[in-house]
């Protein structure tokens, strides 16, 4: 009984990092085009400017890194992808909503080579394309690659890249909030 149970906890934390619960279908914002197959390098629009409100998301968003996975959690003692967000963005004066498929809908929608430090970036973790993850925008590099700020389900609060096969698939789009 412990086994199966333990299955189907294990199996709940895979599907999703955040307090998403099924909610009836709505109007999901369309995948934008994802760098080829081969994971050339994109085209940065990028300046290399970055205004003090999203330097102060970042640093806050970079406290945390390390801090564990908690399914629902948004402390520092544990966090899941929503919750890290809306965290870092309440300490900075702007509400989000708690779930990353709500937090999907805030802001506008923005074209990869458009993101900046401080936009969100939109997973469909267990395929398909309805949102199930959300990072941070934290860095781009002079290649164009996509660093963002998560809470991933094995790893707790990381940086990671666009570049990685299984991001580069999962993605879905990308939003501006500030």
């Amino acid at each position: 009984m412990k086994n199966v149970l333990f299955a189907i906890l294990a199996l709940f934390f895979v599907v999703s990092c955040g307090t998403s619960t099924p909610v009836v279908k709505r109007s999901v914002p369309t995948k934008t085009v994802k760098k080829s197959p081969d994971l050339k390098p994109l085209e940065s629009n990028f300046s290399g400017k970055v205004n003090a409100q999203i330097q102060e998301i970042l640093k806050d968003a970079q406290k945390y890194l390390g801090a564990p996975y908690k399914y629902a959690g948004n402390t520092s003692a544990g966090f899941d992808c929503s919750g890290l967000v809306t965290k870092v963005f309440n300490e900075n004066n702007t509400k989000l909503p708690r779930r990353s498929e709500d937090q999907s809908t805030v802001g506008k929608q923005i074209n990869i080579r458009d993101t900046k430090p401080g936009d969100l970036v939109f997973f469909a973790t267990a395929g398909g394309s309805r949102v199930s993850h959300v990072g941070i925008v934290h860095d781009i590099g002079s290649n164009g690659e996509v660093k963002f700020i998560h809470a991933s389900t094995s790893k707790g609060v990381i940086i990671s890249s666009l570049n990685e096969k299984y991001w580069n698939k999962a993605y879905l789009f990308a939003r501006r909030v500030l």
